[in-house]
């Protein structure tokens, strides 16, 4: 898992995962990883209790990482202001 991955592309893994609003099928679309995966990677990467946190809100009721739980009237993973090949950058206005 890991060893495929770039540093670039770690980071970006980590900062989808402590997005609120991404869920754990948009990573696993643009990275292939499974939510397990990402769990794994977070806790090699992540200080312990940066980890333990991050997993708190995950599980909380705060966070919508599940495509369950969140509104079913939202069906996109990017920003509808994000261009469509951006590197997951925001265009300018």
């Amino acid at each position: 898992m890991k060893n495929n991955l770039t540093i670039k592309e770690i980071d970006r893994i980590i900062e989808m995962a402590w997005e609120d609003r991404t869920p754990f099928e948009a990573i696993e679309f643009q990275f292939g990883l499974p939510e397990s995966e990402v769990i794994k990677l977070m806790r090699t990467e992540l200080k312990q209790s940066s980890f333990n946190l991050w997993r708190k809100r995950v599980n909380s009721g705060v966070s919508k990482k599940h495509l369950m739980k969140r509104n079913s009237e939202i069906n996109r993973f990017k920003c509808s202001r994000q261009r469509t090949i951006s590197l997951n950058k925001i265009s300018k206005r």
